[in-house]
């Protein structure tokens, strides 16, 4: 399984100044891309103990998916989305694209401003969103289609469309000669994801070890200009709802990785060295610590939500009760946004905001400028915007104690 190479001889971007020795210096230079195994058909070598705790991690998932429904009854849809989120959020801060609870819940109600980090996440929302709501096997089209939603708007990174140039992992800007990882010519890139589309089919292998091994195989394609990382994570949820692991949430396995970030890219460096072993551990631990993780924000929503249906008081038909679950889903909204989503006139929907502020649920409404300064009079949930910043630290701090 170990990667072959193309042998390429290409010369790294002009310098603008003549002078420039180290541009210079690599100018007709061989350097080696990587050429990606077929695995379509490959027999993996997957020790006993790894099989065994990919097995028990799906199972988790797959428990943790019916502890949720069961929990929420018919409030379950506010909590799936916001573990969409949270998975959202930390699969980009992987890649050092941090935001606040606070901040992406701004931009979900468009207050974000111009070029921020919320955007960019809200972004990859979008795209999980996307690829969730998208069933049958894995298709080059649905690809691209994940890829696009997540990178709409960056053009340097051609949303929706394949790489037409060759990437590289670390070294320098101008030149793949010193780079960590050269993943392969573009040229090989089409054929080698309909390979990675073909093994997603199979069902010979644990399911968790098979879309570890996927995820590992897209990130060594590296198919995209820019996204990869974000891309590929998603697919690994794609995976696993076509593999009946779970069917209405999204455990958020990328928050599970943030325990140990190098570990994480070191089983990606090992897998291209023909080893499948670390990477399909790393995502198994990582599914354990979302689980886990999850569990507590669950329970956290849940004491959240009942403690403002006791002390809500409107009758069972007012406007207020329905607002009330979607607060848990966004926890920061403004009057037009409760107009829109419930279908309700101005003053019934203040008044159902003024309720839900007498009972606590929201805080007083401040004005927030969005984007061309413009005035918005926002109400947020505190209380559930600090229990997934708690579900962040608690992610951050296994990182640091892992």
């Amino acid at each position: 399984m170990r990667l072959s190479w193309d042998n390429v001889v290409r010369a790294p971007t002009v310098p603008a100044s003549p002078t420039d020795r180290s541009r210079l210096s690599v100018v007709g230079k061989p350097y080696r891309a990587a050429v990606p195994a077929a695995i379509k058909r490959m027999q993996f070598n997957i020790m006993p103990d790894v099989a065994a705790l990919a097995d028990d991690a799906r199972a988790a998932i797959t428990r943790f998916d019916a502890e949720l429904s069961a929990m929420f009854d018919g409030e379950f849809a506010p909590l799936s989305a916001v573990l969409l989120r949270t998975e959202s959020a930390s699969s980009s801060q992987i890649e050092n694209i941090t935001v606040s609870a606070r901040a992406l819940s701004l931009a979900n109600v468009g207050l974000a401003k111009f070029g921020s980090n919320a955007k960019l996440v809200q972004a990859n929302v979008e795209a999980m969103n996307r690829a969730l709501e998208l069933t049958g096997p894995l298709t080059p089209g649905l690809i691209l289609a994940v890829h696009e939603a997540l990178m709409h708007g960056q053009d340097q990174a051609e949303p929706g469309r394949f790489r037409n140039q060759q990437v590289w992992i670390g070294g320098t800007d101008y030149s793949p000669h010193s780079a960590d990882f050269v993943p392969p010519l573009n040229s090989r890139v089409h054929d080698s994801i309909g390979d990675l589309c073909a093994f997603s089919e199979r069902t010979d292998l644990p399911l968790l070890a098979q879309a570890a091994i996927a995820h590992a195989q897209f990130e060594t394609i590296h198919p995209f200009n820019d996204g990869n990382g974000r891309a590929g994570r998603a697919l690994i949820h794609v995976m696993l709802r076509n593999g009946g692991a779970s069917t209405r949430t999204t455990v958020p396995v990328s928050a599970g990785l943030l325990s140990n970030i190098d570990a994480y890219y070191e089983a990606l460096t090992v897998y291209r060295d023909g080893d499948p072993n670390p990477i399909i551990d790393q995502i198994s631990r990582a599914a354990f610590l979302a689980v886990d993780n999850g569990q507590q924000l669950a329970t956290d929503l849940r004491t959240i939500h009942d403690g403002w249906a006791t002390n809500l008081r409107a009758r069972r038909d007012a406007v207020a009760w329905r607002v009330l679950p979607f607060l848990l889903r966004q926890p920061s909204v403004t009057s037009k946004l409760v107009q829109e989503t419930f279908n309700v006139t101005q003053p019934a929907a203040d008044n159902a905001l003024r309720q839900l502020q007498e009972a606590g649920a929201v805080s007083k409404p401040k004005t927030i400028h969005g984007e061309g300064q413009k005035r918005n009079v926002v109400w947020q949930a505190t209380e559930v915007l600090d229990a997934l910043d708690r579900f962040g630290e608690r992610a951050r701090r296994s990182s640091r104690t892992a």
